[in-house]
């Protein structure tokens, strides 16, 4: 029984070592796509604690996003995020389905204000509004 609560220890301090170099590499990406995408989880998390205490936020889109954001930080993922590239898929996915769903419901300006990175890719993830064009 120790031998195997030894073995979780050694793993989890491992994964926390593993976890803290990725932040260190992450940080040192030059500005641009590959840093954006690098920090899109952690300010998806961001966003998702923001809007969670904005009044102005509908209610039906704090339920969206915050179940956006529980899913993120789920350890069960439909992919695993061990595999390279398509891992954290599934999170990407569901997390710009529901922040295009809250850009609906949401003034854009609220999202922009709570959106920690960069405001250009939240602009391409909640898509451009429909004008209306009445004659």
């Amino acid at each position: 029984m120790w031998a195997w609560i030894m073995g979780i220890g050694i793993a989890l301090a491992i994964m926390a070592v593993l976890w803290g170099v990725l932040i260190l590499l992450a940080r040192r990406l030059p500005p641009g796509v590959a840093r954006d995408l690098a920090a899109f989880l952690p300010d998806c998390v961001t966003l998702v604690r923001r809007l969670r205490r904005d009044p102005r936020v509908p209610r039906r889109a704090k339920v969206a996003v915050i179940i956006a954001g529980l899913w993120v930080l789920s350890p069960i993922d439909l992919i695993p995020e061990f595999i390279p590239v398509i891992g954290p898929l599934d999170d990407i996915v569901v997390v710009a389905l529901a922040l295009r769903y809250a850009g609906r419901s949401v003034p854009r300006e609220v999202l922009i204000e709570a959106w920690p990175g960069n405001p250009d890719l939240l602009l391409r993830l909640i898509g451009r509004r429909e004008v209306d064009t009445k004659d």
